[in-house]
């Protein structure tokens, strides 16, 4: 059964959840002040799209290989942060450059690229994170039931999610958008992509020294 007693808990939680700033937030923001709108919700659909990776694998059981193998879970955890400490080093070296984040509405100014990037950015910053993987391995089960068929249920409650974080994700994009002549100041520019920068290094740098469960 798709809808029982456990799923209303699961919307609340998942909502707290996806509200919770993070990593997928601030490359929400990134994109959004480089690109546009466009990369904006291009970049929170690719994030979105890689829950249904995370409930696929932990329901099959790839999840588990992975947190009882040290080796696995390492290469995971550091592709991931190497992946997130370049995303970092690129918004870094748009100062020295002298790029500034522009949004859409500021035309003549706006980033233009390929509408690739922001799903391949989006896609592998949620695919390459190793948290999620243990999250969705140790949340998920809570909400299925011993008779449930367990990856169409996982793949429900990952839909879910993706429609959860979508709104949450897109309403950002909108708020960021709607600010667009204030972020399109060049001094605003360089310390948006210092933060951004920096706080992206920050993070590949913690996930990089986080130990393996158990």
């Amino acid at each position: 059964m798709l809808i029982d007693a456990q799923f209303w808990p699961f919307v609340v939680a998942i909502t707290l959840l996806s509200i919770t700033p993070g990593v997928d937030t601030l490359l929400v923001i990134r994109n959004t002040a480089r690109g546009g709108w466009r990369d904006g919700v291009l970049t929170s659909l690719a994030i979105c799209c890689g829950l249904f990776v995370h409930a696929a694998i932990s329901a099959l059981g790839i999840s588990l290989i992975l947190l009882q193998s040290a080796w696995a879970f390492g290469a995971l955890k550091w592709l991931g942060a190497a992946y997130l400490v370049w995303l970092g080093v690129n918004s870094l070296r748009a100062i020295r450059r002298g790029q500034g984040l522009p949004v859409s509405s500021v035309e003549s100014q706006r980033q233009h690229v390929p509408v690739w990037r922001p799903l391949r950015e989006g896609l592998l910053s949620n695919v390459l994170n190793p948290k999620t993987v243990v999250f969705y391995m140790a949340f998920l089960p809570q909400f299925i039931a011993p008779g449930d068929p367990a990856l169409i249920k996982s793949l429900w409650l990952a839909g879910v999610h993706f429609v959860i974080a979508n709104l949450w994700q897109i309403a950002v994009v909108c708020l960021v958008g709607s600010a667009s002549q204030w972020l399109a100041s060049p001094a605003f520019s360089r310390w948006l992509n210092g933060i951004t920068g920096g706080v992206l290094i920050f993070f590949g740098i913690k996930l990089a020294v986080t130990r393996a469960p158990g």
